[in-house]
Formats: C-alpha cells, sequence, structure tokens
C-alpha cells in the first residue's frame, strides 16, 4: 500500500509549468487546441499533469482562450523571446523553487518518467532529459536559482535555452535511465508541422 501511495502522490513542493506559446509559425496555428482522439491536447496535457503536480500554472499571452482550464496564468514578463521567455515567466511567477516545465504540444508526458527527475533532482539546478546528444529543455526542471544566467543571455540578446546551462549544475537523464520508464523517441515527441500531428495521431490510433 505504501508503494501505490508513493506512486500516487501529488508533488507540493514543486510547480508544473505548461507553456503554451500561441500560434506556431511552423504549424499556422494555435498547437495546444489540436484535437488528439476527442481531447484537445492542452486538456489532455493539464489532465496528465494533475496526477503529479499539486499546482498547475499556464503561461499564455491569450489568457482569455485558455479561462476554462481554471488555473493561475501568467503572460510573458519579456514577450518575443520563445521558450527562454516562457521559462522565465514561469520561475519568477511560480511560488515554489523549482518546476517541472512541459510545452503545451508534446502529447506523450510519461508520469513515470516526471516522478523520476523530481526524485532525482538533488542539488542540481536543472534536470534535463538527453538522447544521443539532443536535449530535451521543454521537459525539465528549473530551479529559481536559474534567474540570474537567463536575465544574464536576455540582456545578451541571446535566446537559446541550452545556453544557459553553462552557468548552473545540470543533471542530464540519459536513455538508459529514460528507456526503464517509457521509448525516448516517443516520450518526446511535439508537433511542429501537420505532418508531424498525423504521425502522432497515427502512433496513438496504432
Amino acid at each position: 500500500m505504501k508503494e501505490k501511495s508513493e506512486h500516487n502522490k501529488l508533488y507540493d513542493h514543486i510547480t508544473g509549468v505548461i507553456l503554451a506559446g500561441g500560434a506556431s509559425k511552423r504549424y499556422g496555428k494555435n498547437k495546444a487546441f489540436l484535437k488528439i482522439g476527442s481531447a484537445r491536447l492542452i486538456d489532455s496535457i493539464l489532465q496528465e499533469m494533475k496526477t503529479i503536480f499539486k499546482l498547475i500554472i499556464l503561461i499564455t499571452n491569450e489568457k482569455k482562450k485558455y479561462e476554462y482550464l481554471k488555473i493561475p496564468m501568467f503572460e510573458d514578463l519579456v514577450k518575443g523571446l520563445g521558450p527562454l521567455g516562457g521559462i522565465y515567466t514561469g520561475l519568477m511567477s511560480m511560488p515554489d523553487q523549482a518546476g517541472f516545465f512541459v510545452a503545451c504540444d508534446m502529447p506523450f508526458i510519461n508520469r513515470q518518467l516526471v516522478r523520476y527527475m523530481v526524485d532525482i533532482k538533488g542539488n542540481h539546478r536543472a534536470v534535463v532529459p538527453s538522447v544521443a546528444d539532443k536535449i530535451e529543455p521543454l521537459h525539465a526542471i528549473y530551479f529559481q536559482s536559474c534567474l540570474k544566467p537567463i536575465r544574464h543571455l536576455i540582456d545578451s540578446k541571446r535566446y537559446q535555452v541550452r545556453l544557459f546551462y553553462d552557468y548552473i549544475p545540470v543533471r542530464y537523464v540519459k536513455e538508459d535511465e529514460i528507456r526503464k520508464f517509457c521509448c525516448p523517441s516517443k516520450a518526446f515527441l511535439n508537433i511542429n508541422t501537420p505532418d508531424e500531428f498525423a504521425k502522432i495521431q497515427f502512433l496513438i490510433n496504432a
């Protein structure tokens, strides 16, 4: 019974942060409202996050569209920076020292993997999946102590998320660790184009 309760517990010391950037230049419309089966992508991600975190916030510049979710929402403090701006806003807005950040277009969140990432965070300032030298910065844990190096990047007009990793201790989650919970090639799939959306639909219906 203890193992089951630990498996189902809601983390109350780390915030779940969903980044919903709005219209995608590559896709041509807001990906959060694409339907996977009968559910909107944003709805599915939120429901999965609710099985892991007690508090979930949404970073969006289109708050009116997401009011129905009934969760705290925050607009980018510095607009036009892409994912880095979303992470910066999330870190500034959340009440906890750490947050798990995920993009709104990643339909295969694996709760066991996310829980593992939370449990191994230790004294690191970020926990980031890394598969075949490719990192997943929008399926990662960041601490508020990342704010200073992120602000430095913003002031320097350098907006790649991974650039601030050079200034903090990062715990990379390797492929062999990820495979204990899920298939890496599926876990981090995101939707950038209609072709990728069709591929994801096929995987779900297969």
